[in-house]
This record gives C-alpha cells, sequence and structure tokens, in this order.
C-alpha cells in the first residue's frame, strides 16, 4: 500500500532539520559597506540560536515519537506499552497492587508515578487488556479511581494470549540502561481503533475514536476474503463505552467530526429519563448544563434526579403542560445531551507520523497479523522439529542400546565418537543432521529414564508432534484461511462480552430560533422602560438569539440584544424582531417638509444609534411594513387651501438604503396619516381630489 503523503505539520522536525543542515552548509552571505537594517531570516546566527533550534528538535521529535502518539504496530503509547510489559513481567494469574505494578513500571518510563497510575486506570476502564478489582472510578458519574496501594490488577486473557511473544519481541535498553524493553508488541489485535487515544505533540495532535472490537474482527475477514481487483469497502464506525446516539455523516473514515446525543426516553407522568450519555461526558456535567439551561428558562423542567449507580438513569420531571417531544429537542439544543467530536487519526508508523484512514489503518494491521501468525506458525514448527528430533534420538539411543558402546570408553572424545558411530545407521529416521549438543543431550539421559523408557508412549508422542507439524505446515500453506479461522475464533469467544454500545442514526436539527421563539417577554412601564426584567405590558415575545429593532418617534433607531431594562421614554414608536431584509415604508417631516422612502435596514452594528430621518429634530408620521397599496393624508385647515387631502401610491417608488432622503410629498401640515382610511377620511371629496405626486 502506498504510504499517504504527510501534512507540512507532520514532518515538522524533518524540515527543521533540513533548515538547519542548509544554513549550517551554506556560506556567510557578503558583507555589504555601510549600515543596513537587521534581518532575522537571513542574517548570520550564532551558537545561541543553533543551540535554540537543535533543542527544539530533539523536545518535538521526543514528545511526538516517545509520548504523546501511539504506534500503528501496536496501537499503545510508550506509557501503555510499559505498563502492559510490568503487567506480563509480574503476572502470575492473580491480581496485584496497582502501586507494585506502577513502581515496577517506573524501571522502564522516565516519568513520575502520577502519570503512570493515570494511564492503568484509564487502560483498565477500557476493558480489554487489564481486569481491575476495587475502585476504578465511573466513566458515568466522572468519579476518580481510588488511590493506587487500594486497588489491584491483572492481565485480561485476551491481553495475556494475543499481544505477547518474547521470541517475536525486539528489545531496546531502557531509559537507564539498566533493563530491557520492547520495541512494539507483536500485537494480533488492532488495538489503535479499540482504545482511541487522544495526544497533543509539538506541531500536531492526534484523536482517534474507539471502535467496536467484534465489527474490527469482521472487517478484517472482509479484507483477507475480498479479491485484488475488487477491494471491499469498509464501513467501520466509532463505538462508545457511554452508549448513547451518533450521526456519522461527517465522520470521512477517522478524519472528520461525529455527533453524538444522550439517549432520552419519556416515561409516563410527564417525566423523561436519560439512560445513556455522549462520549466526553458524564451525568454531572450534563445535569449542571440542564440547571443552567432551565435558569435561562430554555427546559420547562420542574425537577432532577439523578439515580445513576452502574447505569445511568437520569429523571427529568417537566413542568405542567410541557410537552415531552418539545422538552427532548430542547435538551439536544441547549445542553450537553448533544455534543461533537473531531476525528484525526495521527499515528507513528515506522516512528515517524503520519496521517492515515480508518481503512488504512485496519489493512495495516490484517498485513501485520498475517505476519506475527506466520512467524508464530515457523516458531512452532521449529519447536516441533526440534521435539520430534530429540525424541527419535532418545528413542534410538535406547532401543538400540548405543549407550552400550560407551562403557569401555576412556576419553570424552571416544564417548562421543562411539555416540556418533551408533547412530550412523539410523540417520534416515532423522530429519536434520547429529550435532554435538544432541550427543550432550542424549549423554545426559539418567539411567532410571533409560529403564523407565516406554517404547508405546514414546512413539505416540512422536505421531502426535508428526501430526501436528503437517498441521502446521498445512496452515504455512494456506495462510489466509488460518488467520480467517483464529479471527471467526476470537469472534465466537469475546461476541458476548463486546456488544455495539452506541446507535447510529441520523440527528434532525433543532429550530433553536423555534424552540425559544416565545422564551422571553419584553415588557413597557409605566416610567419609559422596556425590557426583559421590566413589570408591565409585554409588548413582545422573543427568543435569546433574537437581534430587537428599537425605534423612536424621531426615526432614531438601534439593534441591540433583548435588554433586561431600557429606557425609551414616551417616544418609542416602533419594537420588534430585527430582519435585516425586511422593507419598510415610512412618512416623515423634517422644516416642514414631509417625505415619504421604501427601505430595508441592511446591517447594523450592535447598539449604535442610526437615524432613519433626516436627523433628531425630524417626525415620524408613519412607519409600516412591507408597501401599502396607498397611503392617506388629512391635512390641518389653513387660510386659502384648495387640497385638504390626498392619497399617494408609495409603489411608485423604488426601495433604496436607510439613509436615503425619500421622495417629497408635501409642504403642509399632518393632521392625519394612515396607510387606510380613517373616520377621518372623506370619501365625499375622493373625486375631487387630485392624486398625490411624489417628487
Amino acid at each position: 500500500m502506498a504510504d499517504k503523503k504527510t501534512n507540512d505539520e507532520l514532518e515538522l522536525f524533518e524540515n527543521a532539520r533540513a533548515e538547519e543542515e542548509t544554513v549550517a552548509e551554506s556560506p556567510p552571505p557578503p558583507v555589504e559597506e555601510g549600515p543596513r537594517k537587521f534581518d532575522p531570516l537571513h542574517a548570520e546566527h550564532g551558537p545561541l540560536n543553533r543551540m535554540i533550534r537543535s533543542n527544539f528538535l530533539e523536545y518535538a521529535t521526543y514528545v511526538i515519537c516517545d509520548r504523546a502518539i501511539p504506534a500503528l504496530e501496536d496501537g499503545l503509547k510508550p506509557v501503555q506499552r510499559r505498563i502492559m510489559h510490568a503487567l506480563k513481567e509480574k503476572d502470575d494469574g492473580r491480581f496485584i497492587k496497582v502501586a507494585n505494578i506502577v513502581g515496577h513500571t517506573m524501571q522502564y518510563h522516565p516519568h513520575g508515578d502520577a502519570s503512570i497510575a493515570d494511564a492503568l486506570v484509564t487502560l483498565t476502564n477500557k476493558r480489554y487488556l487489564i481486569e481491575g478489582q476495587g475502585n476504578y472510578g465511573n466513566i458515568f458519574t466522572g468519579d476518580r479511581a481510588a488511590a493506587s496501594r487500594y486497588i489491584e490488577c491483572r492481565l485480561t486473557p485476551l491481553a495475556r494470549n494475543e499481544i505477547f511473544n518474547k521470541e517475536l519481541t525486539e528489545w531496546i535498553a531502557s531509559y537507564d540502561g539498566r533493563n530491557k524493553e520492547p520495541v512494539s508488541l507483536p500485537c494480533k489485535l488492532p488495538l489503535m481503533l479499540m482504545l482511541g487515544a487522544d495526544g497533543i505533540a509539538v506541531g500536531l495532535s492526534t484523536s482517534i475514536l474507539p471502535h467496536n472490537f467484534i465489527e474490527l474482527l469482521e472487517a478484517q475477514i472482509e479484507i483477507l476474503r475480498e479479491k485484488k481487483r475488487t477491494p471491499v469497502e469498509l464501513n467501520l464506525l466509532p463505538d462508545f463505552q457511554t452508549g448513547g446516539l451518533m450521526d456519522v455523516s461527517e465522520y470521512n473514515k477517522g478524519n472528520g467530526k461525529v455527533k453524538l446525543r444522550a439517549k432520552i426516553e419519556p416515561r409516563k407522568n410527564n417525566r423523561l429519563v436519560i439512560t445513556e450519555v455522549p462520549h466526553g461526558t458524564n451525568t454531572d456535567t450534563l445535569t449542571t448544563s440542564i440547571e443552567d439551561a432551565v435558569k435561562k428558562k430554555k427546559l420547562a423542567v420542574r425537577a432532577i434526579d439523578d439515580f445513576t449507580a452502574e447505569k445511568v438513569e437520569i429523571e427529568l420531571t417537566l413542568s405542567p403542560g410541557a410537552s415531552q417531544e418539545k422538552t427532548i429537542e430542547a435538551l439536544y439544543a441547549f445542553t450537553k445531551c448533544e455534543t461533537s467530536v473531531s476525528s484525526r487519526l495521527i499515528c507513528l508508523r515506522e516512528n515517524r507520523p503520519v496521517e492515515m484512514t480508518i481503512d488504512e489503518v485496519l489493512r495495516e494491521n490484517v498485513a501485520q497479523l498475517l505476519r506475527i501468525l506466520e512467524d508464530e506458525l515457523n516458531l512452532r514448527k521449529a519447536k516441533l522439529l526440534d521435539d520430534f528430533h530429540n525424541k527419535t534420538l532418545v528413542q534410538i539411543f535406547v532401543e538400540n542400546r548405543i549407550y552400550k558402546l560407551i562403557e569401555e570408553c576412556e576419553t570424552y572424545e571416544a564417548v562421543f565418537a562411539a555416540v556418533y558411530k551408533g547412530l550412523e545407521p539410523f540417520k534416515k529416521k532423522l530429519r536434520r543432521a547429529v550435532v554435538d549438543e544432541d550427543i550432550e543431550m542424549l549423554l545426559g539421559v539418567r539411567i532410571k529414564r533409560i529403564s523407565l523408557f516406554d517404547i508405546e508412549k514414546n512413539r505416540k508422542d512422536i505421531d502426535d508432534i508428526l501430526a501436528e507439524l503437517a498441521e502446521v505446515e498445512k496452515n504455512l500453506g494456506a495462510l489466509n484461511g488460518y488467520t480467517i479461522r483464529y479471527l471467526k475464533r476470537l469472534i465466537k469467544e469475546y461476541k458476548g462480552q463486546y456488544p455495539r454500545r452506541t446507535e447510529s442514526t441520523s440527528f434532525k436539527v433543532a429550530d433553536v430560533r423555534e424552540l425559544t421563539a416565545t422564551e422571553l417577554q419584553v415588557k413597557r412601564d409605566e416610567n419609559g422602560y422596556i425590557g426583559t426584567n421590566v413589570k408591565g405590558e409585554v409588548i413582545l415575545e422573543c427568543s435569546s438569539l433574537d437581534k430587537l429593532l428599537v425605534v423612536w418617534s424621531n426615526g432614531q433607531y438601534k439593534v441591540l440584544q433583548p435588554p433586561e431594562k431600557l429606557f425609551v421614554d414616551d417616544s418609542l414608536e416602533r419594537c420588534e424582531i430585527f430582519d435585516r431584509d425586511k422593507d419598510f415604508t415610512a412618512v416623515y417631516t423634517d422644516a416642514r417638509v414631509t417625505y415619504l422612502k421604501r427601505f430595508k435596514i441592511g446591517g447594523a452594528i450592535m447598539n449604535r444609534e442610526y437615524f432613519m430621518t433626516l436627523g433628531e429634530k425630524s417626525k415620524l408620521q408613519l412607519l409600516v411594513d412591507g408597501t401599502p397599496e396607498a397611503i392617506y393624508v388629512k391635512y390641518r385647515p389653513a387660510k386659502g387651501q384648495r387640497i385638504h387631502q390626498q392619497r399617494f401610491s408609495p409603489a411608485d417608488i423604488a426601495v433604496k438604503s436607510v439613509k436615503s432622503r425619500g421622495n417629497r410629498m408635501s409642504t403642509k401640515s399632518i393632521k392625519y396619516i394612515g396607510a387606510e382610511p380613517g373616520r377621518w377620511w372623506d370619501h365625499d371629496d375622493e373625486g375631487a381630489m387630485p392624486e398625490g405626486v411624489l417628487l
């Protein structure tokens, strides 16, 4: 499989090294005469700069490779690998104090005991590798584990059987040179995808979500069965211990985002029960977020009771008349009942950071599984051949009384020669040549064993060895089939222990504005105040997410969040939810001239004062939504005045910006104006009056 291209941030330390070598090899820039401005990018630097570059490069490399990022080969970070190695060394099948394991791990891990204990507790709570006894905290409530001196642990059968093999392990010296530790464990499991991982290093971070163990094994079988020309399409999804619901539409094979939700069940007596929480949250943070939402009046919940122990159970009692369906939507919209987690799969492959997909990682795991199983079969084959050789030699040595030939030998060399000569006629029964070590083994056979030698039992043992050897050679010849049978055995053994916990579904995004449309009530009192914290007449119901448009009688306006208390005096003209694209029609008078305009308010900076008229001395005569069919005007009586009322058609003018002056309407003093003819309108005078003209 071709290596995936590594992005710039993954090659941070390589770029730094290349730049350092370039600076060291390139000749210094020519010295120019006269003073010039210092350029830190091109000026020659001294040893301090080179030391800082070198130290930073070493630190970055160390954090990336030896602390934060898991290895593709065994799926473990260094501290986890050292914990597992320490547990294997101490393993006798019984529980061991965690404090003892922490102390033993410190022989290999050059950091404090607290980091080791935390990593061990985290691994134990993931269930696959370490079995715990005692208080390991609670992943549902967020409670911490007891001190390491009070709790115990041991390897699980899965870990004991599937991730260790001394003969296949590469060893290096520990940090102080006193011990040997594994470079990586010969792991046959897709551990990195099983466990998941989070890590922050210099210049990069990784976030690998956990997947279901059984589904990973089934996907590996699909890969082994696929044909070269038709690669199988894997559909692997995360699975979290806390359960819940998830939307993986943006997962993108491990390099995207997953939306998570709590599982909420409606019950009788207008109650809701949360039975599963999203990954990354717990019942404590969840109930806190619900309480905050209740205080902000976003949830109609009367009581919250947390009965969580081994299972999550948070009971919500709703307020009288509240809808269960709408409350569930509000819980997802305003609390941590819905969260999202990002996923970015970065790991170490051959000690280099690479970005991969879930499919690529699993295919690498399958290739590694094939190699390890083949190596194990070859090791078993070699051991069986040795056993066959030794048992056959002993049988020949005893049955044919070759040991009698050494009774009169006077030197050790003569003994060797006599045994070699005695075995010569039986070489065809052996599968390899006889060497000095074989003679040493035969000479070490005790007289008691010779006297009690059971020919039939020895022949049966040899037949069993040959039968097993034939089976091993058969498996080596059909490695794919052997690997599939191995995976099926694991599935059969562990399917009941590791069911899928998180349900995959698609989420309907809740309309938050619709849910909170009547969340707040803006009131107006007798003293000229409006706001949500004012006692008086309700003038508007709105959401806390809404912006309000407040307009005064002189045409001044503001866009602001729903205020708790705002002084508007008696000159308030209008208060409504702000819509920048809404059309308005306004009539205002300034310096005895009346204007008519159609406009959109458009964008506005919050809490800044604007005017839809010419200024503070203007007077807003009329402000209506949209474009009315006509505007009816009744003028004040004046000496010599012939026209007493007029009708204007605002549709004749174009919609402009809120800053436009508008069209001149009249210089007469207006007594009444409206978008509909009022009781003041003289219908008998309609035929004689001229149509209003907008200039």
